[in-house]
């Protein structure tokens, strides 16, 4: 897929337009998904709303693993198995 698309919409009555087949193929969106709008300098962006909340979340996580001690995949692996051994004992 090119690094760029560019296609256009039109806008109807009551703001609506149809995204493009081949964009929405390049976000990974389809009937029922939502979209985010972003609006910055004066530039829009649309984005697939499942994947900018993951971005976003990720961003806000950044280096709390680090704090909390978890210094690898295994570390996770071992803590999540210990938390579901804990569940099952209450």
């Amino acid at each position: 897929m090119p690094d760029v698309l560019v296609n256009d919409a039109r806008v109807m009555s009551k703001g609506q337009v149809t995204i493009p087949k081949n964009i929405r193929m390049a976000l990974g969106i389809s009937t029922g998904d939502r979209v985010t709008f972003i609006f910055e300098n004066g530039t829009v962006k649309v984005v697939n709303s499942a994947v900018y909340a993951m971005q976003k979340f990720q961003e806000q996580m950044r280096g709390e693993a680090k704090k909390a001690g978890f210094t690898s995949e295994d570390d996770v692996a071992e803590w999540i198995t210990a938390s579901r051994r804990e569940e099952n004992e209450e």
